[in-house]
């Protein structure tokens, strides 16, 4: 019985826990075993298999100097990609594989393995090129594949090796490797490509860069290993969603193959342990470990930043590389009012979120006590107003004719608001209640006259960009409101702004505060000029606390 059949077995009998997509391919790969377009002949995969059972060693622990040991998943994988072939033709069927599985589950080994063996025993003449969409991603199978050849051939009697080449000199085989850095992409003729973690890639200028090079081989294979990513409708989004749409029928296209290692819902993850097998087939050998999952899972359960990566990196769940920030209970809590009198003379942060002129633009104030680690947040915004009759603004919470009777936003009755203003609302805080501006945060943007206004106040200011240099920020940000040790006086645009931010997170772990669903409606003015805030204290933390008495 092939590795197919037995794969495909074990998932029906319940043995090997599987997610809907996969099963679904591995069903129209059954059907397609007696398509009289195709013939299953398993003889190239069976040469393979049986030189990286007993000449591919790996090289990282724990599996230091072990020959390779393929899980069943893997080895029907292998088998698919090498054993269909076209009956007309006696070509193989597959061109372009899409392998969609969570980290640690050995596909750079798996791909390096495979890359070894047409070093040593592929056909004469071959390029071959290990890619992705940065220098070091794009070295991780390339070095792997390195590492074993250097174990078959030590002495280099065959084979050798640069700093950016791995080749056989008697058979003519090369082995590079390319990323987005690479100066010039054309001009390449390669058999096979792995191209590794497309998750970070934006567009699909590499892999058409990469498929174009292949157009002269009559039997090219590019093979797609990643995770789940947190960039957005991107080459792997749409890749999948190909994928998909070639699995269930909609697209008709013999030579794509896709194995989908994915969840079928969010919910298993919290409440059922085994199907965490879904996105991780090789959990069962302890080739990525469960007990490691079990304490991510509970750190996840209380950690945002570590739930959204622990979703899209061990579970290829699509987090959209955003989602909301704070539960209502987080920023909706019980504050004692205050009266900008209680800090009569004395100091303040500042910080801005200057907007558009034709947008809404908010300011604050942090003011501290010696001996309160309460943090007391003034606020004010600003409006034309044009934006009064934006429908969309209602729909999603707006009641700027409200909260301007409350004192709490200004309306400029043009289309536009006066920036300069926003610098005179802090002189104002000076003159009425003798309360000194520190130092003032500020965004690049829209900046120019906000700042000449504050320099003829004398107020000092401090660029601080928006994005990855607000991550700490908004963490902080995050701790100091479910701590309930910030009063912002129930500010009602506070309030809004902060139900309507979400967190969006890179592939290296950094947040940044966006709109939910990127919809351009939810305001989020108020939550970037708090966190703003918090980054201005976190710079000029010492002096400002010795200013209001605290040390």
């Amino acid at each position: 019985m092939s590795y197919l059949k037995q794969y495909a077995e074990a998932i029906d009998t319940g043995e090997i826990i599987a997610g809907n997509w996969l099963k679904r391919g591995i069903q129209n790969l059954l059907q397609d075993l007696a398509d009289e377009r195709y013939i299953y002949d398993t003889a190239d995969f069976e040469r393979r298999l049986k030189f990286q059972e007993a000449m591919c060693l790996q090289s990282k622990a724990p599996f230091y100097m072990q020959p390779i040991k393929y899980e069943l998943w893997q080895k029907a994988f292998w088998e698919v990609v090498y054993s269909f072939k076209i009956a007309n033709t006696g070509k193989r069927r597959f061109t372009e594989v899409l392998l969609e599985v969570a980290r640690k589950n050995g596909k750079t080994t798996m791909f390096a393995v495979d890359g070894n063996t047409d070093l040593f025993i592929g056909a004469g003449g071959e390029d071959i090129c290990c890619a992705s969409n940065d220098d070091r991603q794009a070295k991780l199978i390339w070095l792997e594949i390195a590492q074993m050849r250097n174990k078959l051939d030590a002495k280099r009697t065959i084979t050798g090796q640069n700093l950016t080449l791995i080749n056989n000199r008697i058979k003519n085989i090369n082995i590079m490797r390319l990323s987005a850095k690479t100066q010039n992409k054309d001009g390449f003729n390669f058999s096979k490509v792995y191209l590794d973690e497309s998750h970070d890639m934006e567009s699909d200028e590499i892999a058409e860069a990469l498929w174009r090079a292949m157009s002269t081989r009559e039997e090219p294979l590019l093979l797609n290993c990643t995770t789940q990513g947190f960039i957005t409708d991107a080459y792997l989004d749409k890749k999948i969603s190909y994928a998909k749409r070639v699995i269930t029928g909609e697209i008709d296209d013999i030579n794509f193959l896709a194995f989908l290692y994915e969840q079928d819902s969010e919910q298993e993850v919290w409440q059922d342990e085994a199907s965490w097998e879904k996105s991780n087939p090789s959990l069962r050998a302890g080739i990525k470990k469960k007990d490691k999952i079990k304490r991510d899972i509970e750190v996840a359960k209380i950690d945002k930043e570590t739930r959204m990566h622990l979703l899209t990196k061990d579970f290829n769940i699509k987090v959209g590389g955003a989602e909301a920030w704070l539960m209502l209970e987080d920023y909706d809590y019980k504050q004692t009012p205050f009266d900008l009198a209680d800090f009569k003379n004395s100091f303040c942060l500042g910080a801005v979120d200057l907007s558009a002129t034709t947008d809404l633009s908010s300011a604050k104030v942090l003011l501290m006590r010696a001996g309160d680690k309460t943090k007391y947040i003034h606020s004010h915004y600003w409006i034309p107003e044009s934006k009064l009759d934006n429908s969309d603004d209602r729909e999603s919470g707006a009641k700027y004719t409200e909260w301007a009777r409350q004192g709490i936003l200004t309306i400029h009755e043009s289309n536009e608001i006066d920036i300069s203003q926003i610098a005179d609302w802090y002189f104002k805080l000076y003159k009425d209640y003798g309360i000194r501006l520190y130092k003032c945060g500020y965004d690049q943007r829209y900046a120019k006259t906000f700042l000449d206004k504050m320099d003829d106040y004398g107020f000092e200011t401090e660029m601080i960009y928006q994005g990855k240099a607000l991550s700490t920020a908004m963490k902080l940000t995050e701790a100091d409101l479910k701590a309930n040790i910030i009063n912002y006086n129930n500010n009602e645009i506070d309030k809004w702004c902060l139900g309507n931010t979400a967190c969006q997170l890179d592939r290296v772990g950094n947040i940044m505060p966006i709109k939910i669903l990127n919809q351009p409606s939810k305001r989020i003015d108020g939550a970037v000029s708090l966190i703003i805030l918090n980054e201005t204290l976190r710079r000029n933390r010492a002096d400002f606390e010795l200013q209001v008495g605290r040390i």
